[in-house]
């Protein structure tokens, strides 16, 4: 009995040690090395300073910005310890009234604009946190930008080509921009101007 307790006890510690302790630091060594942008979080920087992360979408609502899908999280936008989606079915009053307020602020932000709103642009994510909007959502705010920013739409172009990710291996998912990208780039544009 005492030495299938020691047999047990000591395949326990063999098993705890490798799968708890040895195991996860191999796995953290190797993401370290092989992928240590993602391995940390895909953090963005600005000027040597963290400013948020590209997997993490951020609340934008000033006009020369693209926005982003909205966050289902409470009780702040893009929070990351209530991941989540809002759980509303497409009957939900309250998911309706959500959607055509939305709608409402796209309208106010650019009234020119009469096409119609691309869906992401009004519903959130299933997460809550998503920093990818769909091309048509982009290119949908384009005109608002260059108008409120005075940049020439073509430049504003070429920022959404440049942050666009295409399907992995070419048909995996759907083409997307990530806003957090776009709008750092943005934000480096628009510096000269505040400082002159």
């Amino acid at each position: 009995m005492l030495k299938s307790l020691r047999t047990a006890l000591s395949l326990f510690l063999l098993l705890a040690a490798t799968t708890g302790l040895l195991y996860p630091l191999l796995m953290t060594g190797i993401g370290q090395v092989v992928f240590p942008y993602q391995a940390n979080g895909s953090v963005l920087r600005e000027h040597g300073k963290i400013v948020g992360s590209a997997l993490i979408g951020q609340y934008f609502r000033e006009p020369q910005y693209f926005w982003s899908r909205p966050s289902a999280t409470s009780p702040m936008p893009y929070n990351g310890a209530g991941s989540g989606a809002s759980n509303l079915g497409p009957n939900n009053p309250t998911l309706i009234a959500n959607v055509a307020a939305r709608v409402k602020a796209l309208r106010a932000a650019d009234p020119s604009e009469k096409g119609p709103v691309p869906v992401d642009l009004v519903t959130s994510s299933a997460s809550g946190l998503d920093p990818d909007i769909s091309i048509a959502a982009a290119q949908y705010q384009v005109p608002r930008i260059a108008k409120a920013g005075g940049i020439p739409e073509t430049k504003i172009q070429q920022l959404v080509r440049r942050y666009t990710h295409y399907p992995l291996l070419g048909f995996i998912g759907e083409p997307v921009v990530n806003v957090v990208k776009l709008n750092l780039a943005l934000h480096e544009i628009y510096q000269p101007h505040a400082a002159g």
